[in-house]
């Protein structure tokens, strides 16, 4: 007989999940009443990269001022004429000034086309102008990195203190961690590394292994490897950005093509891995990095199973590998065969793993193609919620198969087992989408985004602390890897498929974007 077991009021302080949480919607409540957050910028772009990119935009902005004459957009025409002159005389700073000029001319055009060029290359020219490296080491910037730290710190001692973890030990750990995950976040902040979608929790992982693979790790550094902790006061976070009101602006399009994307493709998934010899865990963080939304759903969903995060770590390795081709290689195929437009960016929105890279690679194709792309990704985002906590409810059940009747825990036991982020991640995403102002939501999103980065950063550099080659090379004997390789080819199908039958007029009149 399986004993019976009262409720544990200590656990809402003793256990990290609960820390979480609550750390977590701390957080979320002292951005909502006001206090000022200052997230340092990591982007960077060399004067390599910059001049490349003037030669590239040099002929949109010789149309642009071109179509602006035409049209009689006097404003727009003067400025994009004397943005020319500055990118040809080559002075970055003239440059970044006149490009800004043009945004703020473009607010002004009457025709809807050359308002929206306008605004896009000015920002573009004018934003990369500016970014410098001199700018990330400014000490204003380290210095918005340094109260983060301080901040993070204080909350992570006084929840190692509550929880009985050794605090002495933990605090030098965490400045190691802390200055890791600082590193990777510059190195991600580049601009030819940001344009090929290699996120930053690929370099946390990698500099986190290289120190535990090459150097090693000394045992007070170990004291501050807290990934389970970390990862889930992110993903409590993260649920004030999932929106459940952005189904409804994505429409009635998106929507279906997400949902039978992730349906069909993650149960696919799925069986091809079981079929391969993958434990359930693996083959359900697998199935959600290759149907949802690659590394936020990969987490989600290995913070709801509980899953090794060694196992994690495979899995958003392969995800930001795979991105990349995909990235170069589908907007490619979409204008060589011809492909419309809208049905691009369906594809792309539903194949591609982050909202930066669909934008990138249907800014390749056309406007239509990045706006469509845009609207089924945001589909698809607000699903990392709906599947974490469904998957959260089945792995909770799933553990007492196989039990004894008898043996079989009661609802206290079973709710002991269920992951409590879940639960702050969903009452943060029914906050933000339905109680508070849409105003309030824009305004706290910058803020939540940057502090919610910062925690999975700091989890991913934990995650590499604790990894070692060996352990990576052993995870499946590579069948893990070719089961997400095939889940992925089949996903590209199926999208394109739905995307044609979806957005291409075959089933419904095409959308006009």
């Amino acid at each position: 007989m399986a004993q019976k077991q009262g409720i544990d009021w200590s656990s809402l302080w003793k256990k990290d999940e609960w820390m979480a949480v609550w750390w977590g919607f701390l957080i979320i409540i002292l951005v909502l009443a006001g206090v000022p957050v200052k997230i340092p910028s990591f982007k960077w772009t060399t004067d390599g990269e910059f001049q490349g990119l003037v030669k590239t935009a040099t002929p949109m902005v010789e149309k642009l001022a071109k179509d602006a004459e035409q049209k009689g957009e006097k404003a727009v025409e003067e400025k994009a004429k004397a943005l020319l002159g500055s990118m040809a005389k080559g002075e970055r700073a003239a440059i970044g000034k006149a490009g800004k000029e043009l945004e703020a001319a473009s607010k002004d055009a009457k025709d809807s086309g050359i308002k929206k060029k306008a605004a896009d290359l000015g920002k573009d020219l004018g934003g990369q102008a500016g970014n410098l490296a001199g700018k990330v080491f400014s000490w204003d910037n380290i210095w918005r990195a340094i109260q983060i730290g301080i901040a993070y710190l204080i909350l992570s001692v006084i929840a190692m203190a509550l929880m009985g973890e050794r605090v002495g030990a933990f605090i030098p750990g965490f400045v190691v961690v802390f200055v890791i995950a600082w590193i990777s976040l510059f190195i991600a902040g580049n601009y030819t590394i940001l344009e090929y979608g290699l996120e930053y929790v690929l370099w946390c992982l990698a500099l986190g292994l290289f120190v535990s693979n090459v150097i090693g790790i000394p045992g007070w550094l170990k004291a501050a490897v807290k990934t389970e902790f970390f990862i889930k006061i992110g993903l409590v976070i993260l649920g004030s950005g999932i929106l459940f009101t952005e189904i409804i602006q994505a429409g009635a399009y998106g929507i279906v093509q997400s949902v039978l994307v992730v349906a069909c493709i993650w149960y696919f998934t799925f069986w091809v891995a079981k079929k391969m010899g993958v434990d359930d865990e693996f083959a359900a963080i697998l199935s959600s990095g290759v149907s949802i939304c690659g590394v936020s759903a990969a987490i989600a969903t290995s913070g709801a199973v509980k899953g090794d995060p060694k196992k994690l770590s495979y899995v958003t390795s392969i995800v930001l590998l795979c991105a990349v081709p995909m990235l170069v290689g589908q907007p490619l195929i979409a204008k060589g065969v011809g492909m419309p437009d809208v049905v691009a960016g369906a594809w792309l929105g539903g194949t591609l793993d982050t909202s930066g890279s669909v934008v990138a690679a249907g800014a390749l194709i056309s406007d239509t193609a990045m706006k469509t792309g845009v609207i089924v990704k945001m589909s698809q985002n607000v699903l990392i919620g709906v599947a974490a906590f469904i998957l959260s409810i089945i792995w909770t059940f799933k553990k007492t198969e196989g039990l004894p009747e008898g043996e079989k825990p009661g609802l206290i036991e079973i709710w002991y087992r269920f992951p409590k982020f879940v639960l702050g991640f969903m009452v943060a995403s029914v906050v933000f989408s339905f109680l508070l102002d849409p105003k309030v939501v824009s305004a706290t999103k910058g803020a939540l985004g940057g502090l919610r980065t910062w925690w999975f950063a700091l989890a991913f550099t934990c995650i590499g602390l604790e990894t070692r080659f060996k352990d990576l090379a052993e995870l499946g004997g590579g069948r893990p890897a070719a089961a997400f390789l095939i889940g992925q080819g089949v996903n590209i199908i199926w999208t394109l498929i739905l995307a044609y039958l979806i957005f291409g007029g075959l089933i419904f009149p095409a959308p006009k974007l």
